[in-house]
């Protein structure tokens, strides 16, 4: 197999400009450049494409995706079939809530003994797996140390933190540019932000975050609800501050 850029976008569910900054930060890189500067992808980089989409559906940061495809004891394997297993677990989730949307349009009343969407199935493995990864290569201290500080916070911490970080949302979803002035300090106050209240946000792993605002679909959705495209002027934000 011998996919362009575009060719293997497509049939991973990413964007091209995803495939991109794999290759920029050293995650994923083709496994053809040709002199023109055309991208190529055989069956292993697709394959390890698939390996860094189960994580990333796990929460583990880029940084770290990055150092378990390089470890020796990396199970390529058995990472697809546990991400086989997600994935048919969320379309029974989805099967389970199309079957009950259905149902109640005929008329079909949802009574409590009837069977519910498994999305606690489904949130439970991907846990046990976000685990799995964590004990086998010390997820990232991000991870561990975000954990730790927000088992002491109390509701009204939790309720604040909160509020500040929606109030950056909304700020940034009023912004104009991602390259002006405004921007810039949101970003600096969104890294700050998280420092303070989560976890360590160096550059690297704020560049990873501004990448997955943009790439995913989650993120998109909801950043976009402070005000449309606010997902990618974050982004683009994010990108412009970290080259500087």
């Amino acid at each position: 197999m011998r996919l362009s850029v575009s060719e293997a976008a497509k049939r991973a569910g990413v964007s091209v400009r995803t495939l991109r900054w794999y290759d920029e930060i050293g995650l994923l890189k083709p496994s053809e450049t040709t002199q023109a500067g055309y991208r190529f992808y055989d069956d292993s980089a697709m394959a390890s494409l698939q390996q860094i989409l189960f994580y990333r559906e796990l929460g583990v940061p880029l940084e770290q995706i990055r150092r378990i495809l390089s470890a020796a004891d990396n199970d390529r394997t058995e990472a697809l079939q546990k991400h086989r297993t997600l994935l048919l677990m969320k379309r029974q989730r989805l099967d389970d809530m199309l079957r009950l949307v259905d149902e109640t349009i005929g008329g079909i009343a949802m009574y409590d003994e009837r069977p519910k969407p498994t999305q606690m199935d489904w949130e439970a493995v991907k846990n046990q797996y976000a685990q799995e990864a964590a004990e086998r290569w010390g997820n990232t201290e991000a991870f561990l140390e975000s954990r730790e500080r927000h088992a002491k916070y109390t509701p009204e911490q939790e309720k604040q933190i909160k509020a500040e970080m929606e109030e950056i949302f909304r700020s940034f979803g009023a912004c104009a540019s991602p390259e002006g002035p405004e921007a810039q300090a949101l970003v600096k106050r969104w890294q700050e932000h998280i420092t303070k209240y989560h976890y360590s946000c160096t550059d690297g792993i704020l560049a990873c975050l501004g990448q997955m605002y943009e790439s995913d679909p989650r993120f998109q959705e909801n950043l976009d609800l402070y005000g449309p495209g606010t997902a990618q002027k974050m982004s683009d934000a994010i990108a412009i501050y970290c080259r500087k």
